[in-house]
């Protein structure tokens, strides 16, 4: 009698792989139907949107429609949890209460989206936690402080007067409909190349950095989709599906740039081209980070160096672009509260064009009217952390350690004076010990361009170009953003 195929020595190992892979697939199917199990548990006390058992919230998510959130927030008060897929469940919160209680806390940045950005920009003030955020936040803070920032106005002006006067070459006299968004970008990165690295690149006019913009908008996009959809969520898998191809020639495209931007000043510094820092008026922050390397390489490698290059070349123009973008939109559409901007930007400036930086302080409708716009269409919809223990609310209801919290800045809240509102119910910058570094420069930004282009433009709507919101990690138009300028007389 012949023996069976399992009593042969060549298929006795074939036979083992085949049962220990079983087992180990069987015991991950276990741990994945308990997990699904305790979430369910711990997040009963909070009602949820309808969900499908396998895709979860995924289709409400990333769909391009912001109104069926609006309609969330109506139904579920305080928070709500969102199922991505059936094993993976994040938290949204949009109380006030809710967020002082955990921001205020020193939960670690969740995963999610951070680790999505990490292959692209590494490991930077955005994603970074514990000893290290905390020196890389110690070192760059001076390179952010007023005295360093009332520096930048001018340069600031320069930027936006060249980007009106491009705006002035395809008006000239009538009421032209215009696509902004682009111009604006150009313009935001900029500012941050000569504001943070000194780095002269006449993108505006030569448009050599239009590859990197379309870069940044095509990542932002990949890491948003990524993050709501749990397949994705597997490196593995994601690294091998098209998305994560393109993710792969994207990320290039941005390292090469910050690479260039590192190279040429360490290449300026050993011909001797540029002076000697304590020569300079201010330090940037490149010269920080350099001067930071130079002390101790150790503690400041080159990969720290780059990071820190991509997160502010990335994330100081991108959210203030953004920025800019809807707050021209909501003055467009509303003219009243324009006109009344501009009558306090010409008390303050005169009819000049030069603007400094002792009157950025006298412009507190202008101002009162960029927080509306960070309340209504916050370009950076919400921050994360993931709870390292449980956490308690102040209305009695928990939730365990583990779980991500996602924060969406309130979409009402009200409009008394701001000694009278809850501390925690505008968070266009977060809150509490990882707020935004850059805040004070990003509303410097937005108070010399909303000034200087109001004493330029009369803006309007473009009512046939109805707007729509686009998914990505920072709030932008889907299809570019349309407006009707019309160059004012005088000007």
């Amino acid at each position: 009698m012949e023996p069976s195929w399992l009593e042969t020595r060549s298929a006795r190992p074939l036979y083992l792989a085949f049962v220990f892979g079983l087992a180990l697939g069987l015991l991950q199917v276990i741990k994945l139907y308990l997990r699904r199990q305790r979430l369910l548990r711990d997040l009963r006390p909070f009602p949820a949107p309808p969900t499908h058992w396998f895709h979860g919230h995924q289709k409400l998510l990333q769909e391009d429609k912001m109104e069926k959130l609006e309609e969330i927030v109506e139904k579920y008060p305080c928070a709500f949890p969102c199922w991505v897929g059936p094993f993976q469940a994040f938290f949204f919160i949009y109380d006030p209460d809710y967020a002082q209680t955990f921001l205020n806390r020193t939960d670690p940045k969740s995963q999610y989206p951070y680790k999505f950005m990490t292959p692209c920009l590494g490991k930077g003030l955005l994603s970074l936690d514990g000893p290290k955020w905390f020196q890389h936040h110690r070192l760059l803070t001076p390179g952010l402080q007023s005295d360093i920032l009332k520096t930048y106005v001018k340069v600031m002006a320069h930027s936006v007067d060249t980007m009106l006067a491009k705006w002035e070459e395809i008006c000239g006299a009538q009421d032209t409909a215009v696509e902004v968004y682009r111009d604006i970008s150009l313009m935001a990165l900029d500012i941050i190349m000569q504001c943070a690295f000194s780095q002269e690149t006449n993108c505006q006019i030569n448009g050599t950095y239009d590859p990197y913009l379309k870069a940044t908008s095509e990542l932002s996009k990949i890491i948003f989709y990524r993050l709501y959809n749990f397949w994705h969520h597997h490196d593995l898998i994601f690294k091998f599906s098209p998305m994560g191809h393109r993710f792969q020639e994207l990320s290039k495209v941005l390292h090469q740039y910050t690479e260039n931007v590192i190279q040429d000043r360490k290449k300026s510094l050993k011909a001797g081209m540029e002076q000697d820092t304590t020569q300079k008026k201010y330090q940037d922050l490149l010269d920080i980070m350099l001067g930071a390397q130079a002390e101790s390489e150790d503690g400041f490698p080159d990969a720290d160096l780059q990071s820190e290059v991509s997160t502010f070349m990335l994330a100081g123009h991108d959210a203030s672009a953004a920025s800019l973008s809807w707050l021209l939109y909501c003055l467009a559409l509303h003219p009243e509260h324009q006109e009344r901007c501009r009558e306090e930007i010409r008390s303050t400036l005169g009819e000049g064009s030069s603007i400094h930086w002792d009157q950025l302080d006298e412009m507190s409708y202008t101002e009162m009217c960029i927080k509306e716009m960070f309340r209504l269409i916050p370009p950076v919809p919400s921050i994360s952390r993931e709870l390292s223990k449980p956490l308690t609310f102040p209305d009695g209801r928990s939730l365990p350690a583990g779980l991500c919290l996602f924060v969406f800045d309130p979409l009402r809240f009200t409009k008394e004076n701001s000694d009278q509102r809850h501390p925690y119910a505008f968070l266009a910058f977060s809150a509490g010990p990882r707020n935004c570094i850059g805040q004070q420069l990003a509303m410097v930004e937005l108070k010399v361009a909303i000034a200087l282009i109001l004493l330029r433009f009369r803006v309007s709507p473009d009512l046939t170009r109805p707007l729509s919101f686009s998914n990505h990690t920072v709030l932008k138009p889907k299809d570019g953003m349309h407006l009707h300028l019309k160059k004012l007389s005088g000007c």
